[in-house]
């Protein structure tokens, strides 16, 4: 199966343990096991917990090797497909340079649908039902799509689908981003992983407490927020150590000896000491900083977020909203 061998590829270039992906993704390792060995169809909201996990667009299993194109033509026979239990998604849009939408065709089977979990991305949803009819769940309120009908609504709402009538029914449904850079089905996450993930601690790289360092090795401070239900309910400002190494060694260090900003064994025992202090974090919002220091960050169970925001108050209530974008363009 396409999606167990893709996960199973990517999660061995990736580096991470069966087990340390249960923990990442909120699902057992069973149930990772099974999908990797092609001996069950995840539903789509497993899926979605994947693909948030592993930082990847939903559409990454149900691809092949992409080659970007400006035109994308795909004929009806030639659909690529996952399939999800008796769910099918038509990814229309593979290939796609720049994702800026994500076209599906999803049939959907009497009593199939996204999921237990309530979904919550960026952007905007757009449904068309193309056959039978659908339940739309969105914000509580619940919308009844027949044949013709369509809805479009701002996709931060938590939502949810399913075909309850006896018909098979089938939908087009296109995810739209905030930002051209943005992948918007890698965004799809349920509510209850975004729940969890709010009752914790953030930590910003900053100098002064109120703004984002553009410089990770250099910055001054951790400020470490703690997240309970959506709100700040708690400011720390913690010294980062390293960051002295760091500012006697920016004159001499040779950023064209290749490989990546600190990409090295020494540089990563120095990562290793400054993701010490905030070990009880689960992610890390900076102005940029090293590939090095991003991966090795990551390997640490820390989520680095590169973002073009400046002000510490704004760039946590996007990430609170799940609309901050980690913009990898920034590392260096």
């Amino acid at each position: 199966m396409l999606v167990g061998r893709t996960l199973r590829d990517l999660r061995t270039k990736r580096g991470p343990l069966v087990r340390a992906l249960a923990e990442l993704s909120g699902l057992n390792v069973n149930t990772l096991s099974l999908v990797e060995n092609g001996k069950t169809s995840p539903s789509v909201g497993t899926l979605q917990q994947l693909a948030q996990a592993m930082g990847v667009p939903i559409t990454t299993f149900f691809e092949e090797e992409q080659v970007e194109k400006r035109i994308v033509y795909t004929p009806a026979d030639q659909r690529p497909i996952a399939a999800f239990g008796s769910t099918q998604m038509h990814n229309l849009g593979k290939d796609l340079a720049g994702k800026v939408v994500q076209p599906f065709v999803v049939t959907l089977q009497p009593g199939m649908g996204s999921g237990d979990r309530m979904i919550v991305h960026t952007g905007h949803e757009f449904v068309y039902c193309l056959e039978g009819s659908i339940h739309y769940r969105i914000n509580q309120e619940e919308f009844i799509l027949n044949k013709g009908d369509s809805i479009v609504f701002e996709a931060h709402l938590p939502h949810c689908w399913e075909n309850k009538e006896e018909n098979e029914a089938q939908i087009l449904l296109l995810l739209y981003p905030t930002d051209e850079r943005e992948e918007p089905g890698g965004r799809h996450f349920s509510i209850d992983y975004l729940k969890k993930e709010l009752s914790m601690k953030i930590a910003v790289i900053t100098n002064d407490g109120k703004t984002i360092s553009q410089h990770f090795g250099r910055a001054t401070y951790y400020l470490v927020l703690t997240i309970e239900e959506g709100k700040v309910i708690h400011k720390d400002l913690r010294e980062k150590s390293g960051h002295r190494h760091f500012v006697s060694q920016h004159e001499e260090h040779d950023h064209t000896a290749g490989g990546g900003h600190g990409m090295d064994d020494g540089s990563h025992q120095k990562h290793a000491n400054m993701a010490e202090v905030i070990s009880d974090c689960k992610a890390l919002i900076c102005g940029g900083m090293g590939l090095g220091a991003y991966n090795s960050m990551k390997q640490f169970d820390i989520k680095p977020v590169v973002t073009d925001l400046r002000d510490i108050d704004e760039a946590v209530q996007a990430f609170i909203d799940g609309k901050l974008i980690d913009h990898t363009e920034l590392l260096h």
